[in-house]
């Protein structure tokens, strides 16, 4: 007998790959996706979900009767949820407010108790998520926290079974690999596994607009996170599961390029993935036409679309959003066509003096700075100039280097006059990013002058 397991749990893993066919051009890379969402529980989170639950069962972290509280953005916990009933262990998920509603129910399905929690609070703030899951496992007797976000088992599991199988799927034969950042597990461990047998092959980590890390990997600073709308990747916080020394490059994502690409995907590849996935395979598709036909990208898709059907996968919910075609009032691009400007940046390595003087020369208070080829690293302050001197710590001869600050309000081409709207809210200028680079920076009356033209016209 072929595929006939003793329980659900054995059925986890030996995911397939599948091969875009219409996504890429004639002169792209190949590209395969990993789909995760044909693990029993629907998610790449079953793995880990195994893997945490059989380590503390023989430490003796979990104890029979147990109770497992964690906090999650649904799919760790469906895959602890469905670990739990074969086992016969009891649960409760804290989840953020912004999860889908399909989430919260698969959850409570499954026997969970759901405590939900705000989404836009710190992520040290008792209402969190994070730190709501600890007081209930501190409160309740017989409680494991699994810890997925610092948990050295959650990269583990990655190393031991998603890395491996990639890796014999294709005999090695690969040259990207792309994986969503979120707790940074899947990277970590599948990205570990893949420097170790190839150290050519490169890492490329997906990153929601909105969440730290990419400035964090750029500049090695904690910046300020904003509320952004797809699920389970991007964080507030640096999480210890999350390992950039195996990362060779992070991309950012926007909401809509996230869930146009995953609509894209089910109806031109019949591929039925979750916002997650739609942002690896935007990215995998913008890598698949830089690095050109005869390389080959492995992307995974960590959940299926089936959670988010009241959500991007709605019409009526992507044009409330403003993410469909319907532009409204315009775009970015917009606004960048009307209004040409040079854009002014600074250098890595470049020095304070020179940096001041061009600023003064120009009129303006911050400049993007970028790396010798043009890739985008982050932005420098008129005050953060200011302090270093002030402090007496830094010299008009010193680089700029160690004040450079992480990207904050960036925004794409394609992101319409609401959403700059709410980015002006938060910041003082939106910084429009062209893939890897820095296309224009944008302020408010930038905006403010477009719109009395649309109007006057």
């Amino acid at each position: 007998m072929h595929n006939v397991y003793d329980n659900v749990l054995d059925a986890i893993g030996n995911t397939p790959l599948i091969k875009l066919n219409k996504l890429t051009g004639p002169n792209d890379a190949t590209v395969y996706v990993k789909c995760e969402f044909m693990n029993p529980g629907g998610a790449i989170k079953d793995r880990m979900a195994l893997h945490m639950i059989k380590k503390a069962e023989a430490d003796g972290r979990l104890k029979p009767g147990g109770t497992i509280v964690e906090n999650t953005s649904g799919n760790t916990g469906f895959g602890l949820a469905m670990v739990a009933a074969v086992r016969g262990y009891k649960t409760i998920f804290t989840m953020p407010d912004k999860m889908s509603t399909e989430k919260v129910n698969r959850l409570k399905a499954m026997g969970a108790q759901v405590v939900v929690t705000p989404t836009n609070v710190p992520a040290d703030d008792p209402r969190s998520y994070y730190e709501t899951a600890k007081r209930l496992a501190r409160e309740t007797p017989g409680a494991f926290y699994p810890n997925q976000y610092h948990s050295p088992d959650n990269i583990e599991a990655h190393y031991l079974t998603t890395g491996p199988e990639i890796w014999s799927q294709l005999d090695g034969k690969f040259d990207y690999f792309v994986s969503g950042l979120g707790t940074g597990g899947t990277m970590s461990g599948a990205g570990k596994f893949f420097k170790e047998k190839n150290p050519a092959i490169q890492n490329v980590g997906v990153d929601p607009i909105g969440s730290i890390y990419t400035g964090y990997f750029k500049t090695g600073k904690i910046g300020e996170a904003h509320v952004y709308k797809v699920e389970g990747i991007g964080e507030d916080m640096v999480c210890a599961a999350m390992d950039f020394k195996v990362v060779d490059q992070v991309r950012q994502v926007d909401d809509r390029q996230s869930f146009v690409a995953a609509r894209r995907l089910a109806r031109e590849e019949g591929v039925f993935g979750g916002g997650s996935s739609g942002a690896a395979v935007h990215v995998a598709l913008e890598l698949a036409k830089e690095v050109g036909k005869g390389k080959s990208i492995v992307v995974v898709l960590p959940d299926s679309g089936s959670s988010y059907i009241s959500k991007f996968y709605s019409d009526e919910w992507m044009r409330d959003n403003g993410f469909l075609e319907d532009k409204g009032p315009g775009t970015v691009a917009d606004i960048m066509k009307a209004r040409p400007q040079k854009l002014l940046t600074a250098e890595k390595g470049q020095k304070i003096g020179q940096v001041i003087e061009l600023m003064k020369k120009n009129g303006i208070s911050q400049m993007p700075v970028v790396q010798a080829d043009g890739t985008a690293l982050g932005m420098i302050h008129e005050y953060d100039l200011l302090n270093g001197l002030v402090a007496g710590n830094h010299k008009m001869t010193d680089a700029i280097d160690t004040l450079i600050a992480p990207l904050q309000g960036v925004v794409t081409k394609e992101t319409t006059i609401p959403q700059l709207r709410q980015v002006f809210a938060q910041d003082n200028v939106a910084v429009v990013r062209e893939g890897q680079r820095v296309a224009a920076v944008v302020s408010k009356i930038d905006l403010i002058d477009y719109l009395a033209a649309q109007s006057a016209s």
